[in-house]
């Protein structure tokens, strides 16, 4: 039987920092081809809206590849799988920086995003392993903290080396972050978190149980709700606050710094009361909407709401990933990867809604849809907190840290 040694469980830390590199790497690489759309659609002879297509490949293949691949490796040690997906990470994106045309570029983006998927999910399972059960939230926002820190730094730096040195050099910079922190993930982690069914029928069982989606639409709605907003936010800067140029970039640093600080405050909240934390944080985002929708012309209120909204925004998904374990019980392993996966469906549809406000009524509109989801979600939040864990005899791994029993 291969345990966590006792020296890891006291001073987790290089551990848990290998695995914050690694979702550093993948949270840039996900967001910054954002920043690249005109160079890629240049450089590979495509009109803009089909480079963004590239958006698209990325968050299906985390929402429909990660859970698929997770469903094929259960019987796989977590260790193992933690530096094989990064293996294949690293190779994919290596395969987008060499891209001869956009067909291969586009299959890059679905394969790397359904790997970022099952990385993602393995991720937060062996760093609940690492730690004390009641340290198991911090734990969490650790992992997330990389995605969350990657949107505040590593996106941009992506961005501006990229309108330097081409949308190549992007791809490139990811391929030898991504060697580092495969190479820091097998020094640092040691075998943890073994499956606990072995097999995928009982996993998907309690995995997609009804109090586990119950959750899972829950994050569906605060990230869509989020996203309807937060997609046209710029516009919405621009023509109802009156802010641009360097005020416009400094409203959205302050956005973005909140959002990681957030995901490690979010981690400490979910450690003392995971349910209470995300109907706090359902408030707290429909109190900064209101804000936004009601005094959008105060500069001082805005910007007041924005660092509210970055700090509970993304401050919930640990809560939401610690609930989604625990309700999940023995089938943790797949179920570690669904928050991602409903998070990004909101992500996906959450914009497709505030375009449609947009189009209606401008970028006012879409603060509006966004603060009405956000009202909507608010009852089911606060009753996906009375969902209890299946079994009352046994505690899931995934918050007691059980020891891999297949070596």
């Amino acid at each position: 039987m291969t345990t966590v040694p006792p020296s890891v469980r006291r001073r987790p830390g290089p551990a848990l920092a290998a695995l914050f590199l690694g979702t550093f790497v993948m949270g840039s690489a996900e967001l910054v081809v954002v920043g690249l759309l005109n160079l890629v659609a240049r450089d590979l002879a495509v009109s803009v809206d089909t480079a963004g297509t590239l958006v698209t490949a990325y968050a299906l293949g985390i929402c429909v590849g990660g859970p698929l691949l997770t469903a094929l490796t259960l019987r796989i040690r977590r260790r193992t799988l933690l530096w094989t997906s990064l293996a294949g990470y690293v190779a994919g994106n290596l395969l987008a920086a060499l891209a001869p045309g956009f067909g291969t570029l586009i299959a890059a983006r679905a394969v790397t995003g359904a790997l970022q998927g099952l990385f993602l999910g393995t991720a937060f399972t062996v760093a609940a392993a690492l730690v004390p059960p009641e340290r198991t939230g911090r734990a969490i926002s650790v992992v997330f903290g990389g995605v969350a820190v990657s949107t505040a730094l590593g996106v941009p730096l992506g961005t501006l080396a990229a309108q330097h040195l081409g949308w190549r050099a992007a791809f490139t910079a990811v391929v030898v972050l991504g060697a580092l922190a495969l190479l820091a993930t097998a020094v640092c982690v040691p075998p943890v978190g073994g499956p606990g069914t072995s097999g995928l029928w009982a996993q998907s069982r309690h995995a997609l149980a009804p109090r586990v989606l119950a959750v899972l639409g829950v994050g569906f709605l605060l990230m869509g709700g989020q996203f309807a907003a937060f997609t046209y936010i710029t516009p919405f800067l621009e023509e109802v606050t009156e802010v641009s140029g360097t005020w416009l970039s400094v409203f959205l640093f302050a956005y973005g710094a909140a959002t990681a600080l957030g995901t490690f405050v979010g981690g400490r909240a979910a450690d003392r009361d995971a349910a209470r934390a995300l109907v706090g944080a359902n408030a707290a985002l429909v109190a900064a909407l209101v804000i936004l929708h009601v005094a959008g012309a105060s500069r001082t209120l805005v910007a007041l709401a924005l660092v509210v909204w970055g700090v509970v925004g993304f401050g919930l998904v640990p809560s939401l990933q610690y609930r989604v374990g625990l309700l999940a019980g023995p089938g943790r392993d797949l179920a570690a990867t669904l928050p991602a996966s409903a998070v990004n469906a909101g992500i996906a549809i959450g914009a497709v809604a505030g375009g449609a406000a947009v189009s209606r009524g401008g970028a006012a509109d879409a603060v509006l849809t966004g603060l009405l989801v956000c009202a909507a979600a608010l009852p089911a939040t606060w009753a996906s907190g009375r969902l209890r864990p299946p079994a009352p005899g046994r505690q899931p791994a995934v918050l007691a840290g059980e020891p891999d029993t297949k070596g």
